[in-house]
């Protein structure tokens, strides 16, 4: 099924209008990334200058690895789909909680969360584990 033009043109204001309000959000991220990294880096150059003008031993051995960079393809992929995540779901600190449906397990009846809200008394919902 053909989907119209006005269709795909909402879905693409969409999608540039959510890049516009996430990029500053993961542009931030994804330099605080690098500037670990950049520490990192920072840290074995100052050890190798430290090992050329000779070993002191009052200083604890630092361990820095090649391999163990934050700034990767991986990890911004990873802090985009967070910032996605977060930037759509429905629950906001401040904001009125989202009225889900739930189903009791006595009689199987479906009724809403915010039903159980008994006057100015705060609901509280337990999500324990039966483990």
């Amino acid at each position: 099924m053909q989907e119209s033009a006005g269709v795909l043109m909402v879905r693409a204001l969409k999608h540039a209008a959510l890049c516009l309000v996430l990029l500053p959000r993961f542009l931030l991220a994804a330099l605080m990334l690098w500037l670990l990294d950049f520490l990192c880096i920072r840290r074995k150059v100052l050890l190798k200058m430290r090992e050329q003008e000779g070993n002191s031993r009052d200083d604890p051995p630092v361990c820095v690895s090649d391999s163990n960079k934050m700034f990767t393809l991986e990890s911004l992929r990873a802090v985009w789909y967070g910032q996605k995540l977060d930037f759509f779901k429905s629950a906001h600190l401040g904001l009125i909680a989202p009225n889900t449906e739930v189903v009791q397990l006595k009689d199987r009846r479906r009724v809403r969360i915010l039903d159980y809200v008994k006057g100015r008394r705060p609901l509280i919902l337990n999500f324990g584990s039966c483990s």
